[in-house]
């Protein structure tokens, strides 16, 4: 037996992006049914678990550290760093959501949030360089106080108390706003070629439910959840990896994507773009099969192929092209690479990407943050340490070539790591240091200088030394490989986020927003992002889509 809803619009997916899509339609007085696979408490999908970053061009905070942004030069950046071309009809939405984005960044997220209590800590970070400058041109990366888990849970608050300080409520049968959790669309139903609501099965019971809708509004996410399909996706012309971590939502699997191409004639482009990060390791405490940890690469450690060679002639060093990292990492003969380092640096550098391990910024430990910040945060060092099988430590190079081996013996049936060479790398690097770092030539030393000119960055850089200095120890190699992370790609919409079909017409009463549209237009990152653009991408492509819908435009 299948019981029947009826509402205004339909939201699928409870992520950030559809979380504001039914705040927005509250606010303006609609009734909205949000159906999400996860549970309750789950509610706000990976946005609950990301670090809180965003790009954001022409902010309060930016004029008071004297950054000289504008929409002009942001869509410079943008452009070039995503490769994003005027001629190519496919550019088109794409670009036009760039513009969109660089234009209303400022009012339509910053100012946005601020008013829903929101604050951003008080430095702007400079990430997405490029190798050769062609990425962001200065600083633009806001960091949301509280992590993106504060942003959520106030954006859901705020869904909540909408619903309820208007006449009918929320929650339960009858009121303006229900909940659908544990459910998953199986059918997106139309009538006369427009929209008319879903089909959903509640996973636990088996039970279905049919939502009816003039409005159905696509918030599930990419397709990066399922590293089948990243692996399948990935381009042709691009070295394949045969394994990698899962560091996305497993629900985003792509198969609404399927549903609205197949069912509506809605067209999936640029799926083999993706937002992928090029260190990852098994999540100690795994939330899901596959789960992972995207640790963010300390610029200062050594990134090593399977024999504890230095991967180049270019070495990688993070902050500069996060794309390039993971076709150089997906290129190694191995599907694993080494960070080797000292406690120095990783007291100063490591970190892990997203809200569960930076619980001083998470929680709005103010005091803690600081000294953390200041003095080095040997805590999550130390934790890694407890809980991570790759995150190994020796006080000697010898012992650290020893423990390396165990590990890829113990897990893959084989050791590559010479002590020897091992010795060698570090001696080849630390010999750089010989007469002096004035005197020192090498890339990563030059790109470690040049970002310590940034104070936000020289905060949690280190000075160039030896990584075999007195004092620095004990060594540390960080077993990593690629970890899946957000779908760049998507259905394609135009600026009111509505889905368009082959025909280039909008399919009516379908939208699509968030991840799930690429971020807008089907892919408004092109092969790139400037980072930090996610977040506010979902934001920005839900209110676009409720404009619409209210309006009827």
């Amino acid at each position: 037996m299948t019981s029947a809803v009826r509402t205004d619009v339909v939201v699928v997916g409870g992520g950030l992006a559809g979380i504001v899509t039914a705040l927005e339609c509250l606010k303006a007085g609609r009734h909205v049914t949000v159906v999400d696979r996860d549970t309750p408490e789950r509610l706000g999908g990976l946005a609950l678990w990301a670090f809180g970053g965003m790009a954001l061009v022409g902010t309060p905070l930016q004029q008071r550290m004297k950054i000289p942004d504008t929409p002009e030069r942001a869509l410079r950046d943008w452009l070039s760093f995503g490769e994003l071309s005027e001629s190519s009809e496919a550019d088109l939405w794409p670009r036009r959501w760039a513009e969109f984005y660089v234009q209303h960044s400022r009012e339509q997220v910053h100012d946005w949030l601020v008013s829903h209590g929101l604050k951003f800590l008080p430095a702007v970070n400079w990430v997405e360089r490029g190798r050769f400058g062609e990425g962001n041109s200065l600083p633009r990366y806001h960091v949301i106080w509280g992590s993106s888990r504060e942003l959520t849970r106030r954006m859901i608050a705020a869904m909540q108390r909408t619903a309820s300080d208007r006449p009918g409520g929320s929650g339960g049968s009858g009121g303006r706003l229900k909940v659908l959790s544990g459910h998953r669309v199986t059918a997106l139903e139309h009538s006369g070629g427009v929209m008319s609501g879903v089909q959903a099965v509640h996973e636990a019971s088996g039970a279905q439910v049919r939502i009816e809708a003039p409005v159905v509004v696509l918030a599930m996410g990419g397709v990066n959840g399922s590293t089948q399909q990243c692996i399948a996706n990935w381009p042709a012309d691009r070295p394949r990896p045969a394994t990698m971590l899962n560091g996305a939502h497993p629900f985003a699997d792509g198969a609404l994507h399927r549903l609205a191409t197949e069912q509506l004639g809605a067209q999936l482009t640029r799926a083999g773009e993706m937002w992928n990060y090029a260190a990852g390791i098994p999540h100690p405490q795994p939330h899901f099969p596959g789960h992972g940890l995207s640790t963010i690469p300390c610029k200062s450690a050594l990134w090593l192929d399977h024999t504890g060679r230095r991967i180049g002639p270019e070495p990688l060093v993070t902050g500069f092209d996060t794309h390039e990292l993971c076709q150089q990492v997906a290129a190694q003969h191995k599907p694993w690479t080494w960070h080797l380092l000292n406690w120095r640096i990783a007291a100063k550098e490591f970190a892990i990407s997203g809200a569960e391990h930076n619980q001083r910024l998470r929680d709005k430990q103010f005091i803690r943050f600081v000294l953390e910040t200041v003095l080095g945060n040997h805590r999550l060092v130390k934790q890694m340490q407890r809980e991570s099988p790759h995150f190994l430590v020796d006080d000697t190079l010898a012992g650290l070539a020893h423990k390396m081996n165990a590990l890829t013996l113990a897990e893959h049936g084989e050791q590559h790591v010479d002590p020897a060479v091992l010795q060698a790398t570090a001696d080849a690097f630390d010999a750089n240091f010989a007469k002096g770092l004035a005197l020192s030539n090498d890339d990563q030393i030059r790109r470690i200088v040049h970002a310590r000119q940034w104070g936000a960055d020289r905060v949690r850089t280190c000075k160039p030394a030896p990584l075999q200095a007195a004092g620095a120890g004990p060594y540390i190699a960080i077993q990593v490989q690629l970890i899946t992370r957000k779908s760049l790609g998507g259905l394609r919409t135009d600026l009111q986020s509505r889905v368009l079909g082959a025909d280039g017409a909008a399919v009516p009463g379908l939208y699509c927003v968030g991840e799930a549209a690429g971020f807008g237009g089907g892919g408004a990152s092109g092969k790139r992002s400037l980072e930090g653009t996610f977040l506010p991408g979902c934001i920005l492509t839900a209110r676009a889509a409720t404009r619409s819908i209210v309006t009827g435009a």
